[in-house]
């Protein structure tokens, strides 16, 4: 009996179509508090919650490779440094949007976008939080690389929109965002 099996997880019935298949395992599936305490007498428990998807961002932070020194850091400089790119420079080909009061600094959305060939990655920066990445973005030639995201701002600041280029260059446009704080512009 596979380790799996002995937690609950059945595999599909042989002779299903994937459709038919995956109604069966969703309908014989043990819950998770089943599973995670049959896991839990197990030697590498939290391996078995995440392959099973009950911990997805232990899950995903294992699967793409989490870069920690990048969302360690403080500055500009060491978060090139970790990520291995070369000296930013001001571009009007990258595009960054938000408001300029942000009424709650817990949800300012922020957009970044740029029409440049041979984009890797899009960086969005937040100069005076703890640390200074607050996304990054995996992109290849068939995405657009255009992305909204809502980041967490504990004071006014700069925000960056960084692209890092196939050809080494990165590219980056800046916005002052204000956070309001108790109805009064930060």
């Amino acid at each position: 009996m596979s380790e799996l099996q002995a937690c609950g997880i059945r595999p599909a019935k042989p002779g299903l179509d994937r459709h038919a298949a995956r109604q069966w395992q969703l309908q014989t599936r043990p819950s998770c508090k089943t599973v995670e305490k049959c896991c839990r007498n197990r030697p590498g428990w939290p391996g078995c919650v995440a392959t099973l998807g009950m911990l997805p961002g232990v899950a995903m932070a294992q699967a793409t490779g989490y870069n920690t020194a990048a969302f360690g850091a403080k500055t500009m400089a060491d978060l090139m440094t970790s990520l291995r790119g070369s000296t930013p420079a001001e571009s009007k080909d990258v595009t960054i949007t938000g408001p300029d009061i942000a009424e709650n600094g817990a949800v300012a959305p922020v957009g970044v976008s740029t029409t440049l060939p041979g984009v890797k990655r899009k960086l969005l920066l937040v100069d005076k939080n703890p640390s200074i990445l607050s996304a990054m973005f995996e992109v290849s030639d068939a995405v657009e690389a255009s992305f909204l995201r809502r980041v967490k701002m504990a004071q006014s600041s700069n925000v960056f929109a960084v692209a890092m280029l196939a050809d080494g260059r990165v590219l980056y446009a800046v916005k002052e965002v204000k956070v309001t704080s108790g109805g009064c512009g930060g």
